[in-house]
């Protein structure tokens, strides 16, 4: 995708501070962090959304969760950690490229966000 700007990070056309990197997946810190550990996880391979993974594209998700494992014990985050995914407009999905929050070293609440009485 031409204008994806996580496809042209995934490609180097952009830089950023990465904490992991292979042939399938990158890993990085988010700009706006939203915890003192915030690393985005994504494809190197466009996949819009978690709503597009399909049973030829699915290994890549469990190769990221491999990956957010291994960073768990790197990033000191064996207290406990979040991964989100953010699908769709309602979703907050920000990016429409396939990514995961791994939020880390802050304690967590739920809901995520405060429930609106009027939905």
């Amino acid at each position: 995708m031409n204008d994806c700007v996580f496809c042209k990070i995934a490609a180097g056309e952009i830089p950023t501070n990465k904490v992991y990197e292979d042939d399938t997946v990158l890993a990085f810190y988010d700009l706006d962090p939203q915890a003192p550990v915030h690393v985005l996880l994504i494809p190197k391979e466009h996949i819009r959304s978690a709503a597009e993974i399909t049973e030829e594209n699915s290994g890549v998700v469990a190769h990221i969760f491999e990956v957010a494992a291994k960073l768990v014990a790197e990033l000191g985050l064996e207290r406990g950690f979040r991964i989100v995914n953010n699908c769709g407009e309602d979703g907050m999905q920000s990016v429409q490229h396939l990514h995961f929050h791994l939020l880390g070293k802050r304690k967590m609440g739920w809901p995520p966000f405060p429930v609106d009485a009027n939905l």
